[in-house]
């Protein structure tokens, strides 16, 4: 299943809360302005019409029906609209019982009425629902008392819907490995049953030996077919060593494989032994399969990485936008620019390269002898986060930051340097752990996104790389 399709499936509960001492009229025609607003947003989300008289809780014996209705409809995230003031412990049980996502937010009162009542006190109801809300350790997000026309609602929703659904994700997250860890990347070494435990996230193991007798069976099987598409590829690919067709072929099957992979486990993420044994049986060319299946939403992640492979997927769900996160190491500093580092190498998809760069395919220059395996080419410019997942000793943390791509020297494999706001202190932090060289990166500014997801995952802390803390 593609992190796209993912993002679709996500379900919005929507609770809205008034009190029975302020005007019922008011808040049932703010609901309506909610909900116009939702569906104009195209948010995929369910209301309480179907049980509560009006579909407005004002009563805290309404709290029962609704928990088990949005229990029965698995609702991912839970939002309580407060209309006119706000019946507080009905909310807050309702919140805390559902144990999902829960965003807080009330539009913004209107001024006295001539004879000076007043139709809401929205601002009011929910200082006193955030209370029990802290009463009972409920975490959530909270919109600031605004319009719902307001830029500052538009946003805060954005932030919270990507949050939920990194917490979503989080919980059921599948990651294949396939093949074992690289002996000497002790980097890479993980708690496998920890992250099932704490995190509910699920490493499928896959033997190296079936997946390469697979991928070759399936080249041999289906050689029409990829000699043809083969052909469309040396349109924009430049080949540099390679001897002849055998090993672009068996990386176009590597790709499909990859692929129906991720769909027969409900997988969100792949790791793989990216060297000797992939390039000893297909004779090259795996850097190309490993690019397009990327391109197709599932992130592949070198050199056995699964903890790289969680953040891949989390930092993919944090951006809504259509491109796919990519997973660079983080290498050396800008010869001239203090606050920029090079982004390089390990996973790329050829929808994020820059659209001037020639794609060339060719031996990777650290590892001598092995045949032409790397796609080099410049990634595009933009606005980017960096993130990666990784823990020791039973503490795991989510580290990242924001950034953007600024001109530098040419270098082999795929790149980008990166500018931020204080380079120095993101080294040390990075260097201070539990992080590596390893990292996950998006064409998006969503570092809100992943502080705000943090509140919703237990035992991980949140640390930022950037100014913003």
């Amino acid at each position: 299943m593609s992190i796209y399709k993912k993002k679709e499936d996500f379900l919005l509960g929507v609770c809205p809360i008034g009190k029975f001492i302020f005007s019922h009229e008011d808040a049932l025609k703010q609901k309506e302005m909610i909900y116009r607003k939702l569906k104009q947003k195209k948010i995929n989300h369910i209301s309480i019409e179907e049980i509560i008289p009006d579909g407005v809780i004002r009563d805290q014996k309404h709290t029962e029906p609704v928990i088990e209705y949005f229990k029965n409809k698995r609702i991912d995230a839970l939002f309580i609209p407060h209309c006119n003031f706000g019946t507080e412990g009905a909310a807050a049980l309702i919140a805390e019982k559902l144990n999902i996502p829960t965003l807080l937010w009330g539009p913004r009162d209107g001024s006295p009425l001539q004879d000076g009542s007043r139709l809401r006190d929205t601002l009011c109801g929910l200082f006193a629902t955030s209370k029990v809300l802290h009463k009972l350790k409920v975490p959530f997000t909270y919109i600031e008392n605004c319009s719902i026309e307001d830029k500052e609602f538009e946003d805060g929703l954005s932030v919270f819907l990507r949050a939920a659904a990194v917490a979503k994700t989080i919980k059921s997250m599948r990651i294949a490995q396939i093949g074992v860890r690289i002996d000497f990347f002790w980097s890479t070494i993980i708690n496998e049953s920890e992250l099932l435990d704490r995190f509910g996230i699920q490493v499928v193991p896959v033997d190296m030996y079936d997946f390469i007798s697979k991928v070759l069976t399936r080249s041999k099987k289906e050689k029409i077919k990829y000699k043809k598409e083969f052909n469309e590829v040396k349109e924009w690919l430049t080949i540099d060593g390679l001897k002849d067709d055998v090993p672009l072929l068996n990386s176009l099957a590597m790709r499909d494989e990859l692929l129906e992979l991720a769909e027969l486990e409900d997988l969100d993420s792949i790791s793989i032994k990216s060297f000797t044994s992939l390039q000893d049986a297909f004779g090259g060319a795996t850097g190309l399969g490993q690019a397009l299946a990327c391109d197709e939403g599932i992130p592949i992640i070198d050199e056995s990485d699964i903890h790289g492979a969680i953040s891949a997927v989390i930092l993919s769900m944090a951006s809504f936008n259509e491109l796919p996160s990519f997973n660079p190491d983080i290498t050396i500093r800008h010869p001239e620019n203090d606050n920029a580092v090079l982004l390089w190498h390990g996973s790329a998809p050829l929808k994020i390269k820059d659209p001037k760069s020639e794609v060339k395919l060719l031996p990777p220059w650290t590892l001598k002898g092995l045949p032409p395996s790397c796609l080099s080419y410049k990634l595009m410019d933009g606005k980017l986060t960096l993130a990666r997942f990784d823990g020791d000793n039973g503490k795991y943390k989510l580290g990242f930051g924001q950034g953007h791509t600024v001109n530098g020297p040419h270098t082999n494999e795929f790149y980008a340097w990166m500018e931020v706001d204080d380079w120095p202190f993101w080294e040390k932090t990075i260097i201070q752990g539990p992080y590596m060289h390893h990292s996950s990166v998006v064409y998006d500014h969503c570092a809100d996104v992943l502080a705000e997801a943090t509140k919703y995952i237990p035992y991980l802390e949140k640390e930022r790389f950037d100014y913003k803390l």
